[in-house]
């Protein structure tokens, strides 16, 4: 019996012991796999920011140039943006959250979120948009750069110490989308079926 109660503690030692390792060896890998490989989530951001950017300059694009002032006015509407202003909104945001990404001053221009005074007219407005996107994308393009600082941003609910590179581009396009939704509302009080949703 006694032979017996020692070769079982013997096989539980090693048992937990190999157990013991493998656990170690796990948290080792989870270690690991936690980590973010930056080529990757370059990778899928841009495929991601790319996709944001078709369907709000389509949509942008698809509004007749006569409504970039329009509002809705029938419900509770009073003081929303008209539909240009949206555009200009969306893409100071895009400008200054990409801006604290690069750990760079936002672009003077882009105000309080307003955006750009002297951007008014359809194609200015478009241009301004397409820009906001090519500098999101310069922040895409730093994720895994440590040499460039992050700050953090006055527009966003995220604290200096909370920051990140990946946090700020994400930040940036559920930003986008929330007004994608916007815009698709306004389009089709004019009538104008939003390209992403057409056969």
């Amino acid at each position: 019996m006694q032979k017996m109660k020692s070769i079982l503690m013997l096989v539980l030692w090693l048992t937990s012991g190999i157990t013991l390792a493998q656990v170690g060896q796990q948290r080792v890998d989870a270690k690991e796999t936690a980590s973010l490989d930056a080529e990757r989530e370059k990778h899928a951001l841009q495929v991601l920011a790319k996709l944001t950017e078709k369907v709000i300059v389509s949509a942008a694009d698809a509004m007749p140039a006569d409504k970039y002032g329009f509002a809705p006015t029938d419900g509770e509407f009073k003081g929303v943006r008209t539909f240009g202003q949206m555009v200009k909104h969306l893409s100071a945001t895009n400008y200054i959250l990409a801006a604290a990404a690069l750990g760079e001053e936002p672009p003077a221009d882009s105000g309080d979120e307003l955006g750009p005074e002297a951007v008014r007219t359809k194609d200015e407005i478009l241009r301004y948009l397409k820009g906001s996107f090519a500098y999101l994308d310069k922040a895409i393009e730093a994720i895994g750069q440590k040499t460039a600082l992050v700050r953090s941003s006055p527009i966003s609910p995220l604290k200096s110490t909370e920051a990140t590179r990946l946090a700020l581009v994400v930040e940036s396009l559920v930003h986008a989308f929330d007004h994608y939704g916007q815009m698709v509302e306004y389009l089709r009080m004019n009538g104008v079926v939003p390209p992403a949703s057409r056969p």
